[in-house]
């Protein structure tokens, strides 16, 4: 069943096509990707498939049983709203209830109450939680970090339970604790909110999200749409296998183009009696051929000699708010480090960066900064773009002769058309670009002023994936340093040789996915430890105990919290963990009964054992898990 029905839906926007004629059904339980170049028309498509924007022609359908939610890709919300306000904004028919209750409007409390909407904000702090916001509901949402910001916005879409999703670059901001969060609610097939869950449609440049989640990736190319099943990797199979094809054909159609040129060539006398339709169908031909658009020349910058000390950080820390963020960190920066920063939003990633350019002063310690390095900061919020300037005056600050790697120089306009902006945009003022081309101008920017150490603050937010690609490759050929801050795992993978982990500033070796390998296996190896200890009994788990604070188990990650260790045992805990192991033995016995059952070969007709012996197994390990815990503060006195 169609969740979502597109018929012959076309747009243009500053008077060029960004696609024409689309005609797709998004059934129940679909999940499409939307890629395509910066400016080719995703958000649009998305804001028309919302309801926000109207198409030129052809029109959209919503399935009368499905409720849309759409997250647009920045967030807005007036000035003073709260984190708990935030719940209530938006256009959604349910929040409106809630919000004209709240105003005073009292009329509608029997609908509130029939729809059940009571618990709306309930769901929006428990998602919140899920996501880790640990900020006051009281606090105002423009005190919030963008990471923050971004994850109220998603618990406030879902919090509406919606069936049909919306989301313009979801992954923004994120850290990666909360995409991987994401991926499991979206991925689910049991939502709970309609058959085979939440039918999605999403804007993203995150490849490996595109490959966990869609179902099916829809691209617009040359203003037209293409579809194709699966995630990303897919999607670049298919997507090679369709220029190939059109190439083929482009190549026939040249070499009959060539042919009947050469016999229109011929003079009057050789096209007597010829087919008089034959010159319409070169026509045709022609019209057929499509116009192979000028590639976008890869990134490059000049080489700028390092000297022999590049960067040096000697036991630095770093202050923000009052409180101490990067706390003793020594690094010594040497030729070729290709260097991620991970962390949860909040952990101090940005100050770190801004520690390594001297942005701040370090609070304690040095930082020492060689003679010859040059710093190309590309911060997150492109702060240094002046919005209302066009690109060309933006770009003509940098220099009238820009110069190349290859010793090439070429204008400010030339330079803008070499990186994908057309002529047709110099004049236009930067604030009027979308998203993805204000990021790539910021970029090319940055890049052109030849630094050689590089400082990237989530710079894949916004960008499209070819951009993204051409990035990667640079930052590979780089002859200097590299420091970035991302989310994007892919991303991450590819270029970082090494990771740094806030907020202790942690360095691993290695990629993303190295380094979650690494975490996974501490992660085994903690629950193996606690089954081990389950499987002794409580009467061997003492000697365990002391076992567990020897070094070779030091892969536990979870440290007693202080402030437990150093309150005693009351009377009535100190009663209750006397009593546990016999409980315990109890349980354990029961469940070894149980099993002994299983494996005779006789029918649980009823289901009775089976259910005796899953809720054996739950009393089990709460029951471990309180005595650990009486345990532990029972031996720190």
């Amino acid at each position: 069943m169609n969740a979502v029905s597109v018929y012959n839906v076309s747009k243009t926007l500053k008077d060029e096509a960004l696609f024409s004629n689309v005609n797709f059904g998004l059934d129940i339980g679909e999940r499409i990707g939307l890629v395509g170049r910066n400016g080719a028309g995703k958000s649009t498509f998305l804001k028309i498939i919302a309801g926000i924007l109207e198409p030129d022609s052809g029109e959209v359908t919503i399935n009368n049983s499905c409720r849309v939610a759409y997250l647009e890709q920045d967030v807005h919300f007036p000035e003073g709203c709260t984190l708990e306000q935030f719940v209530l904004l938006g256009d959604d028919p349910h929040v409106k209830l809630l919000r004209e209750f709240q105003d005073g409007n009292h009329d509608v409390f029997d609908r509130i109450e029939s729809l059940g909407l009571w618990s709306v904000q309930d769901r929006y702090r428990s998602y919140l939680g899920e996501l880790n916001v640990q900020e006051p509901m009281d606090k105002m949402m423009a005190q919030l970090s963008g990471g923050t910001q971004k994850k109220a916005a998603i618990a406030r879409i879902m919090a509406i339970e919606p069936n049909i999703l919306l989301l313009d670059e979801p992954t923004n901001h994120l850290d990666i604790p909360a995409i991987e969060w994401l991926e499991a609610k979206l991925g689910s097939t049991s939502s709970g909110y309609g058959a085979g869950g939440f039918t999605v449609m999403l804007v993203t440049h995150d490849r490996y999200f595109l490959d966990r989640i869609c179902t099916r990736t829809m691209e617009i190319d040359g203003h037209k749409a293409y579809f194709y099943d699966g995630g990303y990797t897919q999607f670049t199979e298919h997507k090679a296998e369709r220029l190939n094809a059109m190439q083929r054909e482009q190549d026939r159609l040249a070499t009959i183009l060539r042919r009947e040129v050469e016999w229109l060539h011929r003079g009057p006398k050789a096209r007597t009696g010829k087919d008089s339709g034959r010159k319409q169908r070169i026509e045709e031909m022609r019209s057929q051929q499509t116009r192979k658009e000028e590639d976008q020349r890869e990134f490059s910058s000049m080489t700028r000699r390092m000297g022999k000390k590049i960067l040096e950080l000697k036991d630095a820390s770093a202050m923000r708010g009052g409180r101490t963020i990067v706390k003793d960190l020594s690094i010594e920066f040497t030729k070729g480090m290709r260097i991620g920063v991970i962390g949860a939003n909040g952990s101090g990633k940005s100050t770190l960066l801004d520690l390594i350019t001297g942005r701040i002063a370090p609070s304690e310690g040095e930082v020492d900064t060689g003679l010859n390095t040059a710093f190309g900061y590309y911060d997150q919020k492109a702060s240094a773009l002046p919005l209302g300037s066009t690109m060309l005056e933006y770009i003509e600050e940098i220099g009238q002769n820009i110069k190349l790697s290859d010793g090439y120089s070429v204008t400010p306009a030339r330079f803008l058309e070499l990186f994908g902006f057309p002529s047709s945009f110099h004049r236009l003022p930067i604030g009027v670009l979308s998203g993805g081309e204000k990021r790539r101008l910021y970029l090319i920017a940055t890049i052109v002023r030849n630094p050689n150490f590089l400082v990237l603050d989530e710079p894949t937010n916004d960008l499209d994936i070819d951009t993204l690609c051409r990035l990667e490759q640079y930052i590979l050929d780089f002859q200097g340093c590299v420091v970035c801050v991302s989310h994007d795992r892919a991303f991450l993978d590819k270029v970082c040789n090494e990771l740094i982990v806030m907020p202790n500033a942690i360095r691993f070796e290695g990629g993303y996915s190295d380094y979650r390998r690494h975490e996974d296996e501490k992660e085994e190896e903690k629950k193996a430890d606690q089954r081990n200890q389950r499987n002794n009994g409580p009467r061997s788990a003492a000697p365990q105990k002391k076992q567990d604070n020897s070094p070779k188990t030091g892969t536990n990650t979870e440290a007693p919290n202080p402030n437990k260790a150093k309150r005693k045992l009351t009377f009535k805990e100190q009663r209750e963990l006397e009593g546990l192991p016999a409980l315990i033995e109890e349980l354990e016995e029961r469940k070894t009964q149980l099993e002994e059952f299983f494996s005779s070969g006789k029918l649980d007709t009823t289901g009775e054992s089976t259910k005796e012996y899953e809720s054996t197994l739950q009393q089990l390990e709460t029951l471990y898990a309180r005595w650990e815990e009486l345990e532990s503060l029972s031996n720190a006195h």
